[in-house]
């Protein structure tokens, strides 16, 4: 289930807001413009599931949202300890490539069919931090300043929607903000 919790982003240990309730998130997004909703899960989308057939199981959704927002690209990204040896090298370096502030020329649309990941948005000097697991859609419009944790142990399969080929490309903005916020491991401890 979604988790969001907002903090200024002056004062990282004040919790403004910390709820797992879909309304109360979306209500709090809404004025960021961020878009959240969820699509309902497709049996059989675990760790080992190729990024084909993640596609092929949610090709109708895929198909109404690139028709109704513009978008022509599609692609999966998807990280799990059962891909190997390799696996924790990659993941490594996945987290890293994300984990200081950036933006995009567009919008940054993601579904997580499987797994988890937060997107920390800095948007008039609050960071909302939105704990994504599987069934959820999030629209980050083009500009906002955010970054992404996938995790110490990264196990997910997102998909990915594009207008451009180059839209997931980065405008890092060097501000070492990000770096004083709670990760993602950081956060969900904050339930138990």
């Amino acid at each position: 289930m979604t988790l969001l919790q907002v903090m200024p982003d002056d004062a990282p240990a004040e919790v403004l807001l910390r709820t797992r309730d879909e309304e109360e998130i979306r209500q709090a997004l809404r004025p960021c413009g961020v878009d959240h909703r969820r699509w309902r899960l497709r049996p059989g989308i675990g760790p080992d599931t190729a990024p084909e057939q993640a596609l092929e199981l949610y090709r109708t959704e895929i198909d109404e949202l690139c028709a109704r927002d513009g978008l022509r690209v599609v692609d999966v990204a998807r990280l799990s300890p059962q891909d190997g040896p390799e696996w924790q090298e990659r993941a490594a370096e996945a987290r890293a490539a994300f984990l200081d502030e950036h933006r995009h020329a567009e919008d940054e649309v993601r579904f997580f069919a499987h797994g988890s990941g937060c997107f920390y948005l800095h948007v008039d000097a609050r960071v909302y931090a939105v704990v994504c697991e599987a069934g959820d859609l999030l629209s980050v419009p083009a500009g906002t300043r955010h970054w992404f944790d996938m995790g110490p142990k990264p196990d997910f399969c997102a998909i990915r929607f594009f207008k451009e080929a180059d839209g997931w490309v980065g405008d890092f903005t060097g501000d070492p903000l990000a770096e004083r916020f709670p990760r993602l491991d950081a956060l969900l401890a904050g339930d138990r």
